[in-house]
């Protein structure tokens, strides 16, 4: 019989992350502190509008580009938090979680051969979805003594005559790290002379601590060359919902609509009309849950730091990544060894990337009492092998 698997996808290697909570999942007593997730529930506005959407018998198909109250007010969301201004009609997608809308602009954007810059560390998933669009990775190294910020000269000299696409993955998922304003501009001018095309995965827009962010799409001329990728997972606590969005130019915007459609048809029902509550009065939630995960980040970094790891001040997102370099073992080695002798569960930093070797992923999007014991538990595994 001939093999039936595809090479492309067999040659991809799964995601680092899913291991370790396989484990914990069946471990007595494990803490994790690994999940990208929510630890709230749903607000509970949100939660009822779903419901209300399905005691009302709305469980048709939508529009597939998504329902124009949604679209409407994401657009108008956008305007009102971020100066981003868009033209639901033609220039908005709803999507299944804002991965769908990374694979799908990758997919639509890219042909044979083309190059990505694809800063890492950074969420699992750009990688494998550059390869099966048909891309080539080109991997820009963050660096830690500058808090795994892009420069312009990174970009400079990863760029080839084949590069086509950079990927910003800021607020950064596992680093926490953001990219302020005047930083990014002074990006900009070196993405516009090599006429390089964005998709700027925003999904932790939301959660940021200290300077709002910023959308590169703001930026004279960055508009037209910019997919912005944006969601519900995160701010609103609706993983489980799976919604995402992608605006952008209305011809790159068309093209992901049409694959859409054949892929998907359109995103849950429910869950859009529980998103238009969400953009329309959900700003307070937003801000009560930033708030929660701020204390946590201060009292997450200030713990590690005492307890010898050094940890930048990760600004966005709810991860921090410290850098376990003083204990001599690699990233795999620390939280493999973490999760069987202290039973607490973190992400070792090399699964996003080999420029995460050294350093860890710890989320703080769990309780403090649970944050708490766990760093009791990760100060003694420190104590025993910090050299």
């Amino acid at each position: 019989m001939r093999d039936p698997l595809n090479k492309t996808i067999v040659d991809i290697k799964p995601s680092g992350i899913r291991k370790f909570f396989d484990i914990v999942s069946e471990m007595k007593d494990a803490i994790s502190l690994g999940v990208g997730e929510p630890d709230f529930d749903t607000p509970w506005h949100i939660r009822e509008e779903g419901i209300y959407s399905l005691e009302k018998g709305r469980t048709y198909y939508t529009s597939n580009a998504g329902l124009k109250e949604l679209r409407v007010e994401i657009c108008n969301y956008l305007k009102r938090r971020f100066n981003l201004s868009y033209d639901w009609k033609s220039e908005s997608l709803i999507t299944i979680g804002g991965s769908e809308a990374i694979d799908m602009g990758l997919r639509v954007m890219l042909d044979p051969g083309d190059e990505v810059l694809l800063p890492q560390p950074s969420y699992v998933s750009y990688e494998p979805c550059i390869i099966m669009a048909g891309g080539k990775p080109v991997i820009i190294e963050l660096k830690g003594e500058v808090e795994f910020k892009l420069t312009r000269q990174q970009i400079l000299d990863a760029c080839t005559e084949k590069t086509k696409v950079i990927i910003l993955p800021f607020p950064n998922n596992p680093t926490g790290s953001v990219m302020s304003r005047a930083e990014l501009a002074d990006i900009v001018d070196v993405i516009i002379e090599k006429d390089l095309f964005v998709i700027s995965d925003e999904i932790y827009s939301e959660l940021t601590y200290g300077e709002k962010h910023t959308s590169i799409a703001e930026f004279p001329g960055m508009k037209e060359r910019t997919i912005v990728i944006n969601g519900f997972s995160k701010s609103y606590a609706m993983t489980g919902w799976r919604l995402g969005y992608a605006v952008g130019p209305a011809n790159i915007i068309a093209q992901m609509t049409k694959l859409h459609q054949f892929a998907i048809m359109c995103a849950p029902t429910t869950s859009q009309y529980a998103a238009v509550e969400a953009v329309k009065n959900g700003d307070s939630d937003v801000e009560m849950m930033t708030e929660a995960y701020d204390q946590r980040r201060r009292f997450l970094i200030h713990e590690l730091r005492e307890m010898g790891l050094p940890t930048f001040e990760a600004r966005g997102a709810f991860y921090v990544f410290p850098c376990i370099k003083g204990t001599g073992m690699t990233s795999e080695e620390f939280a493999t060894k973490l999760l069987e002798e202290e039973k607490v569960a973190v992400v070792p930093g090399t699964a996003f990337g080999d420029s995460g070797e050294g350093y860890l992923r710890i989320s703080y999007a769990y309780s403090i009492d649970k944050i708490k014991i766990a760093l009791e538990r990760i100060a003694r595994f420190v104590k025993k092998y910090q050299k």
